[in-house]
């Protein structure tokens, strides 16, 4: 069996009427990203950091998977499928999916100021001022920032290592370290790029480009390597 890992980023949520920072220009209601996005944003005005988050939980829980999310679901049908997301929010669960590794932390997740290891989740969609964790630190949302370690990098890059098809769908290919992930991959795995921006990337001996929005390239994609291997 095939062992496919697929890559998805803003793109693929946008579609399920999520808004990106790369379609806002990088600001939310006229505050750029490092204003809620960073550990010194947080640092200066967590109620406009929580304030952001709740708005995105809010936006995500009224947000339904799309094609492309449907598409992967039924890939992992036939092939042993595992997905990195560079997406925080949980439309991949929700669609079907398994074997998800997100990359950036998780929308509905918490985590404890003093120990980034206890995570909790969050029901609804509100996180507040006064929210503590049972050591009594204020939580925060289970999010990587922007000049954060990302933790889960190193289990990403050898899950790209070890597929025999590589597909990406919906990222830029611009924010790193994720989008090193695709220079993992090994000479002779076939590499599939979708996006209607194609991102530039390295020569491969065996890379396809599609110049499609998420919904329609993942389901051709999806059709067309079912009819290839099955």
């Amino acid at each position: 069996m095939k062992n496919i890992v697929v890559l998805t980023g803003a793109g693929i949520s946008a579609e399920s009427g999520i808004n990106t920072f790369r379609d806002s220009g990088g600001l939310w209601e006229g505050h750029d990203v490092m204003e809620v996005a960073s550990p010194e944003g947080w640092r200066k005005n967590p109620q406009l950091v929580l304030d952001f988050y709740n708005m995105r939980r809010k936006d995500a829980l009224k947000a339904e998977p799309n094609d492309a999310h449907k598409a992967l679901v039924k890939l992992s049908t036939y092939f042993h499928v595992e997905i990195i997301t560079q997406n925080v929010d949980d439309l991949h669960e929700r669609a079907g999916s398994e074997n998800i590794l997100h990359l950036h932390g998780k929308l509905f997740e918490s985590r404890s100021t003093l120990n980034p290891r206890h995570i909790y989740p969050i029901e609804g969609w509100e996180l507040n001022l006064g929210d503590k964790c049972p050591r009594g630190s204020q939580l925060r949302p289970n999010i990587v920032w922007f000049g954060e370690a990302v933790p889960m990098m190193e289990p990403a890059a050898a899950l790209a290592a070890k597929a025999d098809i590589f597909i990406v769908i919906g990222t830029s290919l611009q924010v790193y370290p994720a989008a090193s992930l695709i220079d993992y991959v090994g000479a002779d795995t076939e590499v599939i790029v979708i996006d209607p921006n194609l991102p530039a990337v390295k020569k491969h001996p065996l890379l396809t480009l599609i110049a499609e929005k998420a919904s329609t390239g993942a389901l051709r994609i999806v059709d067309e390597l079912i009819e290839k291997y099955k």
